[in-house]
Protein backbone atom coordinates (compact mmCIF):
# COMPACT_ATOMS: atom_id res chain seq x y z
CA UNK A 1 0.00 0.00 0.00
CA UNK A 2 1.56 3.28 -1.08
CA UNK A 3 0.40 6.84 -0.35
CA UNK A 4 1.43 8.09 -3.83
CA UNK A 5 -1.50 6.01 -5.18
CA UNK A 6 -3.85 8.03 -3.04
CA UNK A 7 -2.25 11.28 -4.24
CA UNK A 8 -2.74 10.14 -7.79
CA UNK A 9 -6.41 9.48 -7.03
CA UNK A 10 -6.74 13.05 -5.89
CA UNK A 11 -5.10 14.40 -8.99
CA UNK A 12 -7.36 12.41 -11.26
CA UNK A 13 -10.73 12.82 -9.53
CA UNK A 14 -10.50 16.09 -7.64
CA UNK A 15 -8.44 18.91 -9.10
CA UNK A 16 -9.84 21.27 -6.45
CA UNK A 17 -12.56 20.64 -3.80
CA UNK A 18 -14.41 22.30 -0.93
CA UNK A 19 -17.39 21.77 1.35
CA UNK A 20 -20.74 22.25 -0.39
CA UNK A 21 -23.10 25.11 0.57
CA UNK A 22 -26.30 23.50 -0.46
CA UNK A 23 -27.60 20.36 -2.02
CA UNK A 24 -25.97 16.93 -1.95
CA UNK A 25 -23.64 15.64 -4.62
CA UNK A 26 -23.94 11.83 -5.04
CA UNK A 27 -20.46 11.78 -6.49
CA UNK A 28 -19.03 12.71 -3.10
CA UNK A 29 -21.22 10.36 -0.98
CA UNK A 30 -18.43 8.18 0.37
CA UNK A 31 -16.21 10.97 1.60
CA UNK A 32 -18.99 13.28 2.73
CA UNK A 33 -17.67 16.02 0.38
CA UNK A 34 -19.14 17.95 -2.57
CA UNK A 35 -16.99 17.89 -5.63
CA UNK A 36 -16.77 21.02 -7.77
CA UNK A 37 -14.17 22.00 -10.30
CA UNK A 38 -12.47 25.10 -8.96
CA UNK A 39 -9.12 26.50 -8.38
CA UNK A 40 -9.56 27.10 -4.64
CA UNK A 41 -11.84 26.14 -1.75
CA UNK A 42 -14.30 28.58 -0.33
CA UNK A 43 -12.83 30.24 2.68
CA UNK A 44 -9.33 29.80 1.34
CA UNK A 45 -8.75 26.31 2.77
CA UNK A 46 -5.58 24.73 1.47
CA UNK A 47 -6.16 21.47 -0.50
CA UNK A 48 -3.16 19.88 1.21
CA UNK A 49 -4.90 20.34 4.57
CA UNK A 50 -8.05 18.63 3.33
CA UNK A 51 -5.92 15.68 2.25
CA UNK A 52 -5.67 14.74 5.95
CA UNK A 53 -9.47 14.74 6.07
CA UNK A 54 -9.85 12.45 3.11
CA UNK A 55 -7.34 9.80 4.10
CA UNK A 56 -8.90 8.79 7.49
CA UNK A 57 -12.37 8.85 5.92
CA UNK A 58 -11.21 6.66 3.12
CA UNK A 59 -9.75 4.12 5.59
CA UNK A 60 -12.82 3.95 7.83
CA UNK A 61 -15.44 3.91 5.09
CA UNK A 62 -17.54 6.53 6.88
CA UNK A 63 -17.07 10.07 8.25
CA UNK A 64 -15.04 10.19 11.54
CA UNK A 65 -15.15 12.77 14.30
CA UNK A 66 -12.60 15.52 14.43
CA UNK A 67 -10.87 13.84 17.36
CA UNK A 68 -10.51 10.56 15.43
CA UNK A 69 -9.45 12.25 12.22
CA UNK A 70 -6.69 14.26 13.80
CA UNK A 71 -6.07 17.25 11.51
CA UNK A 72 -9.66 17.27 10.12
CA UNK A 73 -10.79 19.96 12.55
CA UNK A 74 -10.14 22.75 10.06
CA UNK A 75 -12.32 21.11 7.41
CA UNK A 76 -15.07 20.52 9.95
CA UNK A 77 -15.10 24.22 10.87
CA UNK A 78 -15.36 25.13 7.21
CA UNK A 79 -18.41 22.88 6.84
CA UNK A 80 -20.19 23.90 10.05
CA UNK A 81 -22.18 26.94 8.79
CA UNK A 82 -23.72 25.01 5.92
CA UNK A 83 -23.69 21.17 6.38
CA UNK A 84 -26.84 19.55 5.06
CA UNK A 85 -24.56 16.98 3.29
CA UNK A 86 -23.20 15.82 6.61
CA UNK A 87 -26.66 15.21 8.03
CA UNK A 88 -27.77 13.36 4.96
CA UNK A 89 -24.63 11.28 4.90
CA UNK A 90 -25.07 10.36 8.55
CA UNK A 91 -28.69 9.32 8.11
CA UNK A 92 -27.74 7.44 5.02
CA UNK A 93 -25.14 5.39 6.97
CA UNK A 94 -27.57 4.59 9.73
CA UNK A 95 -30.28 3.51 7.35
CA UNK A 96 -27.88 1.39 5.34
CA UNK A 97 -25.98 -1.12 7.58
CA UNK A 98 -24.02 -2.45 4.66
CA UNK A 99 -22.31 0.87 4.12
CA UNK A 100 -19.41 -0.20 6.40
CA UNK A 101 -19.02 -3.43 4.45
CA UNK A 102 -19.12 -1.48 1.20
CA UNK A 103 -16.45 0.83 2.56
CA UNK A 104 -14.34 -2.14 3.58
CA UNK A 105 -14.68 -3.61 0.11
CA UNK A 106 -13.71 -0.34 -1.45
CA UNK A 107 -10.73 -0.01 0.90
CA UNK A 108 -9.68 -3.57 0.06
CA UNK A 109 -10.17 -2.78 -3.62
CA UNK A 110 -7.93 0.22 -3.18
CA UNK A 111 -5.35 -1.96 -1.41
CA UNK A 112 -5.82 -0.07 1.90
CA UNK A 113 -7.27 -2.90 4.06
CA UNK A 114 -4.71 -5.45 5.40
CA UNK A 115 -5.64 -9.12 5.69
CA UNK A 116 -4.60 -11.86 8.14
CA UNK A 117 -1.67 -13.67 6.64
CA UNK A 118 -0.57 -15.92 9.55
CA UNK A 119 -1.60 -17.16 13.01
CA UNK A 120 0.95 -18.96 15.19
CA UNK A 121 1.50 -19.91 18.86
CA UNK A 122 4.65 -20.74 20.81
CA UNK A 123 3.51 -24.31 21.38
CA UNK A 124 1.29 -26.61 19.37
CA UNK A 125 0.91 -29.03 22.29
CA UNK A 126 -0.02 -28.38 25.93
CA UNK A 127 -0.30 -30.71 28.90
CA UNK A 128 -2.26 -29.46 31.89
CA UNK A 129 -3.13 -25.83 32.58
CA UNK A 130 -0.86 -23.52 30.57
CA UNK A 131 -0.59 -20.16 28.84
CA UNK A 132 0.38 -20.17 25.17
CA UNK A 133 1.78 -17.00 23.62
CA UNK A 134 0.28 -16.47 20.14
CA UNK A 135 0.91 -13.99 17.30
CA UNK A 136 -1.37 -12.78 14.50
CA UNK A 137 0.35 -11.35 11.42
CA UNK A 138 -1.21 -9.08 8.72
CA UNK A 139 -0.36 -8.92 5.07
CA UNK A 140 0.56 -5.22 5.43
CA UNK A 141 0.82 -2.63 8.17
CA UNK A 142 -2.37 -0.54 8.66
CA UNK A 143 -1.97 3.21 8.02
CA UNK A 144 -2.77 5.81 10.66
CA UNK A 145 -5.27 3.67 12.59
CA UNK A 146 -5.03 0.18 14.11
CA UNK A 147 -6.59 -2.89 12.53
CA UNK A 148 -8.88 -5.09 14.65
CA UNK A 149 -8.48 -8.86 14.25
CA UNK A 150 -11.29 -11.11 15.49
CA UNK A 151 -10.26 -14.21 17.48
CA UNK A 152 -12.10 -17.46 18.22
CA UNK A 153 -11.40 -20.87 19.80
CA UNK A 154 -13.20 -24.07 18.81
CA UNK A 155 -12.71 -25.63 22.27
CA UNK A 156 -13.87 -24.15 25.57
CA UNK A 157 -10.75 -25.58 27.23
CA UNK A 158 -8.72 -22.90 25.41
CA UNK A 159 -9.84 -19.30 25.83
CA UNK A 160 -8.65 -16.31 23.76
CA UNK A 161 -9.65 -12.64 23.75
CA UNK A 162 -12.48 -11.78 21.35
CA UNK A 163 -10.15 -9.59 19.33
CA UNK A 164 -6.69 -8.12 19.18
CA UNK A 165 -5.60 -4.81 17.63
CA UNK A 166 -2.63 -4.50 15.31
CA UNK A 167 -1.23 -0.98 15.82
CA UNK A 168 -0.84 1.36 12.85
CA UNK A 169 2.53 0.86 11.26
CA UNK A 170 2.89 -2.69 12.61
CA UNK A 171 2.18 -6.01 10.92
CA UNK A 172 1.63 -8.21 14.01
CA UNK A 173 0.20 -8.31 17.52
CA UNK A 174 0.43 -10.84 20.37
CA UNK A 175 -2.24 -12.38 22.54
CA UNK A 176 -2.41 -15.20 25.10
CA UNK A 177 -4.31 -18.46 24.73
CA UNK A 178 -5.16 -19.86 28.18
CA UNK A 179 -5.37 -23.68 28.18
CA UNK A 180 -7.16 -25.52 30.99
CA UNK A 181 -6.24 -29.06 32.09
CA UNK A 182 -8.23 -31.81 30.35
CA UNK A 183 -8.61 -35.49 31.21
CA UNK A 184 -8.81 -36.68 27.59
CA UNK A 185 -6.71 -35.82 24.56
CA UNK A 186 -8.38 -33.02 22.57
CA UNK A 187 -7.70 -30.43 19.88
CA UNK A 188 -8.46 -26.71 20.00
CA UNK A 189 -8.45 -24.72 16.74
CA UNK A 190 -7.81 -20.99 17.04
CA UNK A 191 -9.10 -18.70 14.25
CA UNK A 192 -7.99 -15.12 13.49
CA UNK A 193 -10.07 -13.07 10.97
CA UNK A 194 -9.46 -9.61 9.42
CA UNK A 195 -9.74 -7.99 6.01
CA UNK A 196 -12.03 -10.77 4.82
CA UNK A 197 -9.37 -13.42 5.39
CA UNK A 198 -8.96 -16.04 8.19
CA UNK A 199 -6.09 -18.15 9.48
CA UNK A 200 -6.15 -21.05 11.94
CA UNK A 201 -3.76 -22.70 14.37
CA UNK A 202 -4.36 -26.08 16.06
CA UNK A 203 -3.25 -26.78 19.65
CA UNK A 204 -3.07 -30.36 20.85
CA UNK A 205 -4.39 -30.70 24.46
CA UNK A 206 -2.87 -33.74 26.12
CA UNK A 207 -4.64 -35.55 28.91
CA UNK A 208 -3.61 -34.26 32.40
CA UNK A 209 -3.87 -37.45 34.43
CA UNK A 210 -2.06 -38.57 37.59
CA UNK A 211 -1.33 -42.32 37.53
CA UNK A 212 0.38 -44.80 39.87
CA UNK A 213 2.27 -47.85 38.61
CA UNK A 214 3.43 -50.53 41.06
CA UNK A 215 6.39 -52.76 40.28
CA UNK A 216 4.47 -55.63 41.88
CA UNK A 217 0.81 -56.14 42.73
CA UNK A 218 1.61 -58.93 45.18
CA UNK A 219 4.57 -60.11 47.28
CA UNK A 220 5.23 -63.65 48.47
CA UNK A 221 7.94 -63.83 51.14
CA UNK A 222 7.95 -67.63 51.11
CA UNK A 223 9.20 -69.27 54.29
CA UNK A 224 10.80 -66.97 56.86
CA UNK A 225 12.23 -68.17 60.16
CA UNK A 226 10.11 -67.06 63.11
CA UNK A 227 11.44 -63.89 64.79
CA UNK A 228 13.64 -63.19 61.78
CA UNK A 229 12.73 -60.30 59.45
CA UNK A 230 12.78 -60.42 55.66
CA UNK A 231 12.46 -57.30 53.46
CA UNK A 232 11.22 -56.99 49.88
CA UNK A 233 10.71 -53.82 47.86
CA UNK A 234 7.99 -52.29 45.68
CA UNK A 235 8.72 -49.37 43.35
CA UNK A 236 5.99 -46.71 43.23
CA UNK A 237 6.14 -44.76 39.95
CA UNK A 238 4.24 -41.65 38.87
CA UNK A 239 3.39 -42.86 35.37
CA UNK A 240 0.81 -40.24 34.39
CA UNK A 241 1.11 -36.75 32.97
CA UNK A 242 0.18 -34.95 36.20
CA UNK A 243 1.87 -34.99 39.65
CA UNK A 244 0.87 -38.00 41.74
CA UNK A 245 0.16 -37.51 45.45
CA UNK A 246 0.09 -40.63 47.61
CA UNK A 247 -1.67 -39.38 50.72
CA UNK A 248 -1.30 -42.45 52.91
CA UNK A 249 -0.03 -46.00 53.09
CA UNK A 250 -1.24 -48.69 55.48
CA UNK A 251 -0.65 -52.40 55.97
CA UNK A 252 -2.70 -55.20 57.43
CA UNK A 253 -1.70 -58.74 58.37
CA UNK A 254 0.22 -60.21 61.29
CA UNK A 255 3.97 -59.71 61.03
CA UNK A 256 3.85 -57.25 58.09
CA UNK A 257 5.12 -53.65 58.23
CA UNK A 258 6.15 -50.98 55.70
CA UNK A 259 8.83 -48.28 55.69
CA UNK A 260 10.97 -46.23 53.36
CA UNK A 261 8.34 -43.71 52.22
CA UNK A 262 7.04 -40.82 54.34
CA UNK A 263 3.40 -40.15 53.54
CA UNK A 264 2.02 -37.97 52.11
CA UNK A 265 4.46 -37.90 49.20
CA UNK A 266 4.13 -36.15 45.82
CA UNK A 267 5.86 -37.59 42.73
CA UNK A 268 6.19 -35.63 39.52
CA UNK A 269 5.64 -37.53 36.26
CA UNK A 270 8.46 -40.07 35.87
CA UNK A 271 9.54 -39.90 39.51
CA UNK A 272 9.45 -42.96 41.75
CA UNK A 273 9.80 -43.98 45.40
CA UNK A 274 10.78 -47.34 46.88
CA UNK A 275 8.53 -48.85 49.54
CA UNK A 276 10.09 -51.41 51.89
CA UNK A 277 7.77 -54.22 52.97
CA UNK A 278 8.95 -56.24 55.98
CA UNK A 279 7.75 -59.67 57.13
CA UNK A 280 8.80 -60.66 60.66
CA UNK A 281 6.65 -63.63 61.70
CA UNK A 282 6.15 -64.12 65.43
CA UNK A 283 4.63 -67.58 65.04
CA UNK A 284 4.74 -70.54 62.72
CA UNK A 285 2.23 -70.90 59.90
CA UNK A 286 0.85 -69.02 56.92
CA UNK A 287 0.27 -65.27 57.07
CA UNK A 288 -1.38 -62.89 54.62
CA UNK A 289 -1.91 -59.16 54.49
CA UNK A 290 -2.43 -56.14 52.25
CA UNK A 291 -0.65 -52.85 51.63
CA UNK A 292 -3.16 -50.10 50.79
CA UNK A 293 -2.04 -46.87 49.10
CA UNK A 294 -4.42 -43.91 48.82
CA UNK A 295 -3.64 -41.42 46.04
CA UNK A 296 -5.13 -39.06 43.46
CA UNK A 297 -4.46 -41.55 40.65
CA UNK A 298 -6.99 -41.19 37.84
CA UNK A 299 -7.57 -44.93 37.53
CA UNK A 300 -8.62 -45.26 41.18
CA UNK A 301 -7.92 -43.60 44.49
CA UNK A 302 -6.81 -46.85 46.14
CA UNK A 303 -4.06 -49.27 45.09
CA UNK A 304 -3.36 -52.54 46.90
CA UNK A 305 -0.47 -54.98 47.15
CA UNK A 306 -1.24 -58.50 48.32
CA UNK A 307 1.14 -59.97 50.91
CA UNK A 308 1.80 -63.57 51.89
CA UNK A 309 4.45 -65.47 53.81
CA UNK A 310 4.96 -68.43 56.11
CA UNK A 311 6.51 -68.31 59.54
CA UNK A 312 9.00 -71.14 59.87
CA UNK A 313 9.96 -72.85 63.12
CA UNK A 314 13.55 -74.18 63.16
CA UNK A 315 15.90 -75.97 65.55
CA UNK A 316 17.61 -73.61 67.94
CA UNK A 317 19.63 -76.11 70.00
CA UNK A 318 20.48 -79.80 70.48
CA UNK A 319 21.90 -81.08 73.77
CA UNK A 320 22.41 -84.35 75.67
CA UNK A 321 22.83 -85.11 79.36
CA UNK A 322 26.38 -86.31 78.90
CA UNK A 323 29.04 -85.40 76.37
CA UNK A 324 31.13 -88.47 77.31
CA UNK A 325 30.08 -92.08 77.44
CA UNK A 326 32.12 -95.13 78.47
CA UNK A 327 30.93 -98.52 77.32
CA UNK A 328 27.29 -99.16 76.58
CA UNK A 329 24.99 -96.39 77.79
CA UNK A 330 21.84 -94.39 77.14
CA UNK A 331 22.11 -90.63 76.81
CA UNK A 332 19.03 -88.44 77.24
CA UNK A 333 18.97 -85.69 74.60
CA UNK A 334 16.73 -82.66 73.92
CA UNK A 335 15.95 -80.76 70.74
CA UNK A 336 14.78 -77.13 71.19
CA UNK A 337 12.92 -74.95 68.65
CA UNK A 338 13.17 -71.19 68.21
CA UNK A 339 9.40 -70.80 68.81
CA UNK A 340 6.38 -72.78 69.87
CA UNK A 341 5.34 -75.48 67.42
CA UNK A 342 2.17 -74.72 65.45
CA UNK A 343 -0.93 -76.89 65.28
CA UNK A 344 0.05 -80.44 64.36
CA UNK A 345 3.51 -80.09 65.89
CA UNK A 346 6.92 -79.97 64.21
CA UNK A 347 8.81 -83.04 63.06
CA UNK A 348 12.59 -82.77 63.61
CA UNK A 349 14.91 -85.08 61.70
CA UNK A 350 17.68 -86.82 63.70
CA UNK A 351 20.94 -88.44 62.60
CA UNK A 352 24.17 -89.82 64.05
CA UNK A 353 27.57 -89.79 62.39
CA UNK A 354 28.69 -92.94 64.26
CA UNK A 355 26.95 -96.27 64.14
CA UNK A 356 27.92 -96.81 67.78
CA UNK A 357 25.28 -94.22 68.70
CA UNK A 358 21.75 -94.69 67.39
CA UNK A 359 18.93 -92.17 67.50
CA UNK A 360 15.34 -92.22 66.17
CA UNK A 361 14.92 -90.84 62.65
CA UNK A 362 12.60 -88.11 63.87
CA UNK A 363 11.20 -86.57 67.00
CA UNK A 364 7.98 -84.53 67.09
CA UNK A 365 7.73 -81.33 69.09
CA UNK A 366 4.04 -81.13 70.13
CA UNK A 367 1.87 -78.12 69.19
CA UNK A 368 2.47 -75.24 71.56
CA UNK A 369 5.74 -76.75 72.90
CA UNK A 370 9.26 -75.56 72.17
CA UNK A 371 11.21 -78.79 72.88
CA UNK A 372 11.08 -82.57 72.83
CA UNK A 373 13.34 -85.30 74.22
CA UNK A 374 14.77 -88.46 72.73
CA UNK A 375 17.32 -91.14 73.70
CA UNK A 376 20.71 -91.71 72.13
CA UNK A 377 21.70 -95.38 72.57
CA UNK A 378 25.47 -95.88 72.94
CA UNK A 379 27.16 -99.19 72.17
CA UNK A 380 30.49 -100.20 73.71
CA UNK A 381 33.54 -99.32 71.65
CA UNK A 382 37.05 -100.74 71.71
CA UNK A 383 38.75 -97.39 71.12
CA UNK A 384 38.01 -93.79 71.93
CA UNK A 385 35.95 -92.13 69.25
CA UNK A 386 33.37 -89.36 68.66
CA UNK A 387 29.75 -89.46 67.53
CA UNK A 388 28.08 -86.30 66.21
CA UNK A 389 24.29 -86.08 66.52
CA UNK A 390 22.38 -83.76 64.17
CA UNK A 391 18.82 -82.34 64.46
CA UNK A 392 17.29 -80.67 61.37
CA UNK A 393 14.06 -78.84 60.56
CA UNK A 394 13.14 -75.98 58.25
CA UNK A 395 16.51 -76.23 56.55
CA UNK A 396 18.37 -75.43 59.79
CA UNK A 397 20.56 -77.99 61.60
CA UNK A 398 22.18 -78.14 65.03
CA UNK A 399 24.84 -80.64 66.14
CA UNK A 400 26.04 -82.19 69.38
CA UNK A 401 29.16 -84.35 69.90
CA UNK A 402 29.47 -87.30 72.28
CA UNK A 403 32.86 -88.72 73.28
CA UNK A 404 32.80 -92.51 73.28
CA UNK A 405 35.37 -94.29 75.45
CA UNK A 406 36.02 -98.04 75.64
CA UNK A 407 34.99 -99.72 78.90
CA UNK A 408 37.65 -100.25 81.54
CA UNK A 409 39.72 -97.15 80.72
CA UNK A 410 40.13 -94.09 82.93
CA UNK A 411 38.40 -90.93 81.66
CA UNK A 412 38.41 -87.37 83.01
CA UNK A 413 35.37 -85.18 82.49
CA UNK A 414 35.42 -81.50 83.55
CA UNK A 415 32.33 -79.39 84.22
CA UNK A 416 33.58 -76.48 82.10
CA UNK A 417 36.13 -75.97 79.38
CA UNK A 418 36.59 -72.28 80.33
CA UNK A 419 35.91 -70.00 83.29
CA UNK A 420 35.15 -66.26 82.92
CA UNK A 421 35.19 -64.12 86.08
CA UNK A 422 34.03 -60.88 84.43
CA UNK A 423 34.78 -57.61 86.28
CA UNK A 424 36.39 -57.91 89.72
CA UNK A 425 37.55 -54.94 91.84
CA UNK A 426 41.24 -54.64 92.59
CA UNK A 427 42.36 -56.59 95.67
CA UNK A 428 39.01 -58.37 95.82
CA UNK A 429 38.81 -62.18 95.45
CA UNK A 430 36.22 -63.87 93.25
CA UNK A 431 35.83 -67.70 93.32
CA UNK A 432 34.31 -70.23 90.92
CA UNK A 433 34.18 -74.05 91.18
CA UNK A 434 35.32 -76.65 88.65
CA UNK A 435 34.10 -80.26 89.04
CA UNK A 436 36.43 -83.10 88.02
CA UNK A 437 34.69 -86.44 87.32
CA UNK A 438 36.07 -89.90 86.73
CA UNK A 439 33.67 -90.94 83.96
CA UNK A 440 35.54 -93.99 82.66
CA UNK A 441 35.45 -97.66 83.60
CA UNK A 442 38.78 -97.54 85.47
CA UNK A 443 40.28 -95.41 88.20
CA UNK A 444 41.43 -91.96 87.13
CA UNK A 445 44.67 -90.58 88.50
CA UNK A 446 45.27 -86.82 88.38
CA UNK A 447 48.98 -86.32 88.81
CA UNK A 448 49.11 -82.50 88.82
CA UNK A 449 47.05 -79.35 88.47
CA UNK A 450 48.90 -76.22 87.36
CA UNK A 451 47.47 -72.70 87.03
CA UNK A 452 48.88 -69.70 85.18
CA UNK A 453 47.94 -66.06 84.74
CA UNK A 454 48.32 -62.98 86.95
CA UNK A 455 45.77 -62.89 89.78
CA UNK A 456 44.58 -66.51 89.33
CA UNK A 457 44.97 -69.21 91.99
CA UNK A 458 43.44 -72.60 92.95
CA UNK A 459 42.54 -74.63 96.01
CA UNK A 460 40.45 -77.59 97.12
CA UNK A 461 42.30 -80.43 95.35
CA UNK A 462 45.70 -81.77 96.31
CA UNK A 463 47.60 -83.82 93.77
CA UNK A 464 48.25 -86.57 93.05
CA UNK A 465 44.67 -87.76 93.53
CA UNK A 466 42.89 -90.96 92.36
CA UNK A 467 39.18 -90.98 91.53
CA UNK A 468 37.32 -94.24 91.06
CA UNK A 469 34.68 -94.46 88.32
CA UNK A 470 31.95 -91.85 88.91
CA UNK A 471 33.85 -90.18 91.76
CA UNK A 472 34.27 -86.38 91.65
CA UNK A 473 36.51 -83.69 93.09
CA UNK A 474 35.84 -79.94 93.26
CA UNK A 475 38.60 -77.50 92.36
CA UNK A 476 38.15 -73.90 93.63
CA UNK A 477 39.55 -71.29 91.25
CA UNK A 478 40.15 -67.71 92.49
CA UNK A 479 40.73 -64.40 90.70
CA UNK A 480 42.21 -61.57 92.82
CA UNK A 481 43.42 -58.76 90.51
CA UNK A 482 46.02 -56.37 91.88
CA UNK A 483 45.78 -53.93 88.95
CA UNK A 484 43.04 -52.72 86.67
CA UNK A 485 42.77 -54.35 83.24
CA UNK A 486 41.99 -57.64 81.57
CA UNK A 487 43.76 -60.84 82.58
CA UNK A 488 43.88 -64.35 81.17
CA UNK A 489 45.25 -67.66 82.29
CA UNK A 490 44.77 -71.43 82.17
CA UNK A 491 44.46 -74.56 84.28
CA UNK A 492 46.42 -77.59 83.07
CA UNK A 493 45.30 -80.94 84.53
CA UNK A 494 47.64 -83.88 83.94
CA UNK A 495 46.08 -87.37 84.30
CA UNK A 496 45.91 -90.86 82.83
CA UNK A 497 42.60 -90.05 81.09
CA UNK A 498 41.90 -91.85 77.84
CA UNK A 499 40.93 -88.48 76.34
CA UNK A 500 44.49 -87.18 76.65
CA UNK A 501 47.28 -86.70 79.12
CA UNK A 502 46.55 -83.00 79.70
CA UNK A 503 43.17 -81.26 79.96
CA UNK A 504 43.22 -77.44 79.68
CA UNK A 505 40.64 -74.98 81.01
CA UNK A 506 40.88 -71.33 79.91
CA UNK A 507 40.61 -68.49 82.47
CA UNK A 508 39.69 -64.82 81.98
CA UNK A 509 38.75 -61.79 84.08
CA UNK A 510 39.06 -58.01 84.31
CA UNK A 511 40.43 -56.06 87.26
CA UNK A 512 38.62 -52.79 87.97
CA UNK A 513 39.66 -49.85 90.16
CA UNK A 514 37.54 -49.27 93.28
CA UNK A 515 35.31 -46.18 93.27
CA UNK A 516 36.90 -43.13 94.96
CA UNK A 517 34.65 -40.81 97.01
CA UNK A 518 35.11 -37.23 98.17
CA UNK A 519 33.09 -34.58 99.99
CA UNK A 520 33.03 -31.05 98.57
CA UNK A 521 32.39 -28.40 101.25
CA UNK A 522 31.66 -24.70 100.79
CA UNK A 523 30.56 -21.87 103.14
CA UNK A 524 29.87 -18.14 103.24
CA UNK A 525 32.50 -15.71 104.50
CA UNK A 526 31.56 -13.69 107.64
CA UNK A 527 29.99 -10.28 106.97
CA UNK A 528 29.51 -7.15 109.05
CA UNK A 529 32.76 -7.61 111.02
CA UNK A 530 35.75 -5.27 111.21
CA UNK A 531 38.07 -8.21 111.92
CA UNK A 532 40.29 -9.20 109.03
CA UNK A 533 39.87 -12.89 108.14
CA UNK A 534 43.07 -14.69 107.18
CA UNK A 535 41.50 -18.09 106.45
CA UNK A 536 39.53 -21.03 107.76
CA UNK A 537 40.01 -24.34 109.59
CA UNK A 538 37.80 -27.35 108.81
CA UNK A 539 36.95 -29.92 111.51
CA UNK A 540 35.49 -33.42 111.02
CA UNK A 541 34.09 -36.15 113.27
CA UNK A 542 33.46 -39.71 112.01
CA UNK A 543 29.97 -41.23 112.45
CA UNK A 544 28.34 -40.37 115.78
CA UNK A 545 31.65 -39.43 117.44
CA UNK A 546 31.88 -36.08 119.23
CA UNK A 547 35.63 -35.90 118.74
CA UNK A 548 36.39 -33.44 115.92
CA UNK A 549 39.77 -33.32 114.22
CA UNK A 550 41.12 -30.52 112.00
CA UNK A 551 41.50 -32.02 108.53
CA UNK A 552 43.08 -29.17 106.53
CA UNK A 553 46.88 -29.33 106.76
CA UNK A 554 47.22 -25.54 106.47
CA UNK A 555 44.97 -22.52 106.80
CA UNK A 556 42.42 -22.56 103.96
CA UNK A 557 42.19 -19.09 102.40
CA UNK A 558 39.16 -20.09 100.25
CA UNK A 559 35.53 -20.61 101.28
CA UNK A 560 35.60 -24.18 99.94
CA UNK A 561 37.38 -27.46 100.76
CA UNK A 562 37.41 -30.99 99.33
CA UNK A 563 37.76 -33.94 101.71
CA UNK A 564 39.24 -36.89 99.79
CA UNK A 565 39.84 -39.13 102.81
CA UNK A 566 36.28 -40.45 103.16
CA UNK A 567 35.28 -44.10 102.87
CA UNK A 568 32.27 -45.72 101.30
CA UNK A 569 29.57 -46.57 103.85
CA UNK A 570 30.67 -44.06 106.53
CA UNK A 571 29.05 -40.80 107.65
CA UNK A 572 30.81 -37.60 108.71
CA UNK A 573 30.07 -34.33 110.60
CA UNK A 574 31.80 -31.07 109.63
CA UNK A 575 32.08 -27.50 110.96
CA UNK A 576 34.27 -24.49 110.02
CA UNK A 577 36.03 -21.81 112.14
CA UNK A 578 37.23 -18.42 110.83
CA UNK A 579 40.80 -17.39 111.72
CA UNK A 580 41.63 -13.67 112.07
CA UNK A 581 44.87 -12.01 111.03
CA UNK A 582 45.94 -12.00 114.68
CA UNK A 583 45.46 -15.77 114.90
CA UNK A 584 42.19 -15.82 116.81
CA UNK A 585 39.47 -18.33 115.93
CA UNK A 586 35.74 -17.72 115.72
CA UNK A 587 33.07 -19.89 117.24
CA UNK A 588 32.25 -23.01 115.15
CA UNK A 589 29.81 -22.70 112.25
CA UNK A 590 26.71 -24.83 111.98
CA UNK A 591 27.36 -28.62 111.72
CA UNK A 592 26.91 -30.45 108.40
CA UNK A 593 26.28 -34.23 108.30
CA UNK A 594 27.29 -36.23 105.19
CA UNK A 595 26.85 -39.98 104.41
CA UNK A 596 29.03 -41.70 101.78
CA UNK A 597 27.86 -42.43 99.27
Amino acid sequence: MKIPCVSSLFRQAIPTFHAADSGFNPEGKEAGLAFRPATALRGGVNPLLLLFVFLPLAFSGAPRSAAEAGGASVAAQAATPHSPWAERNASSSESNPSSGQDAARKRRKLGLLPQVSQLSCSSASETGAASDSCTVTLSAAPLLVSETVQLMSSNSAVTVPSSVSVPAGSTSANFTAAAAAVTTTQTATLTASAGGASKTFAIQLNAWIPALTLSASSINFGSVVVNTSSTLYVKLTSSGTAPLTISSGSVTGTGFTISGVAFPVTLNPGQSATLSVIFDPARAGSNSGTVTLSSNAHAGNTSTIGLSGTGLVVVRALSCSSATETGAASDGCTVTLNAAAPSGGVSVGLASSNSAVTVPSTVVVPAGATSAGFTASVSAVSSAQTATLTATTGGVSKAYSIQLNPAGVPTLRVSAVSIAFGDVSENTTATQSLTLTSSGGAALTISSIAISGAGFSKSGVSTPITLNPNQTATLEVQFDPTTAGSASGAIAISSNSSTGGTTTIGLSGTGTSPTAYQVDLSWDAPTGSSVTISGYNIYRAVGGSSSYQKINPSLDAQTAYTDTTVSNGDSYNYYVESVSSSGGSSVPSNTLNISVP
